[in-house]
Order: structure tokens, then sequence, then C-alpha cells
């Protein structure tokens, strides 16, 4: 199984309104991509200086199915408006024996 997750510091002009159209847009992958085993995205609670704002949690069968998933048209479409406001990301991705 391979892990990826990914961490979001999203830019502070409308914040919480890109954090909630970014949460919804993410959690409606898993009906549109039958690669996704496993999604779930966290919205941060912790206050301190070097906490991210989000993060996504998502599991693939393969190494290949983490690609399909990474240029399917309903993800790159998610990204976009993820560039738009963030920070930056930052990304691990690891097989999980």
């Amino acid at each position: 199984m391979i892990v990826h997750i990914v961490f979001f510091k999203l830019k502070d002009t409308n914040k919480n309104a890109n954090i909630s159209q970014i949460k919804s847009m993410l959690e409606g992958l898993s009906s549109k991509i039958d690669v996704i085993r496993f999604l779930e995205v966290g919205v941060n609670l912790s206050q301190e200086e070097r906490a991210m704002d989000m993060s996504l949690i998502t599991h693939f069968d393969t190494k290949e199915a983490l690609l399909t998933y990474a240029n399917h048209p309903d993800h790159l479409e998610v990204v976009g408006v993820i560039k738009e406001v963030s920070e930056y990301t930052k990304v691990v991705d690891y097989e999980k024996l």
C-alpha cells in the first residue's frame, strides 16, 4: 500500500472559506477516483507557529494508482484551486508493508 500525505499552508486572505472549499473538494475525490482506497482531510487545531492549516491522507494499492490519481482531471482541478490559495504545500509518500 502507498500512503500519500500532503500538508497545506494557506494564504491568510479568505483562509476559513478556502479551507472549507478545499476540504469539500478533496473529500469529493473519493467518489470520483476509483483508485483511492482511503481518504481523510484534517483541519488543524494547533496554534503553534510551525503548524500547517490542513492535511490530506490517502492510500493507494500501488505507485501506479497514485500516479493515476495525481494525473486525474478531477484531482488536477482541486490542485489548481489549492495553488491559487496556498502559500505552500509539503508531501510525503511512502510504502506501507
